[in-house]
């Protein structure tokens, strides 16, 4: 999709071509170079590698409530997987403090899997890299535009353009119950200095 008066217009910038063009033609003069977003997934040591924010998102509540939940969960040694016995406690522990904000065990459950993951084997979550470009004009990254939000990210990527300074560019992440969308770029912005 080529970027329209109409998008340029939603990232803040002026209308680079007639206001009156079609909707559907592309902006004069305006370049679309993919955009490398690297990093992302990324936890807090404190969460020993469990996508916290992520499994929080997909639950509705907020990072915090599930790490006070979390903490009298008694998992497993590494390597080792819990017996029924202690997976019954754990969760019982879990929907116990998760029930007053509406998380049923049905939802626990298809949360946990969508993240469950084994870093000793390299794996990672669920997750879908996003798509986005940069829209450049006269030589200059003028703002950016999102294909594909992608999915799955615990931290902010860098955003970088190919031949271009990209310092400071600022993404920011959404979080939500959609887990096809948890964890995904809601915008990519230039840092103020260079939008002046």
């Amino acid at each position: 999709m080529k970027p329209t008066p109409a998008i340029l217009a939603a990232l803040g910038l002026s209308c680079l071509t007639s206001c009156a063009a079609r909707a559907d033609e592309p902006a004069k003069g305006v370049k679309r170079i993919p955009a490398v977003f690297s990093g992302g997934h990324e936890t807090d040591p404190a969460d020993r590698g469990r996508p916290v924010v992520l499994v929080a998102g997909g639950l509705g509540v907020k990072p915090e409530v599930f790490r006070e939940a979390f903490k009298q969960v008694r998992p497993a040694p590494a390597g080792t997987r819990p017996t029924r016995e202690r997976e019954r406690a754990n969760k019982a522990v879990l929907l116990k403090a998760l029930g007053p904000y509406g998380v049923t065990n049905e939802r626990l459950d298809e949360v946990s899997d969508h993240y469950r993951y084994i870093p000793g084997r390299g794996e990672l979550w669920t997750a879908r890299p996003a798509v986005a470009f940069a829209l450049v004009r006269d030589g200059k990254v003028v703002g950016f535009e999102i294909e594909d939000a992608g999915a799955g990210y615990s931290s902010k990527p860098k955003a970088t353009v190919p031949g271009f300074p990209a310092e400071g560019v600022e993404v920011e992440l959404a979080f939500g119950k959609d887990l096809e969308a948890n964890g995904s770029i809601k915008a990519v912005r230039l840092p103020k200095a260079a939008t002046k």
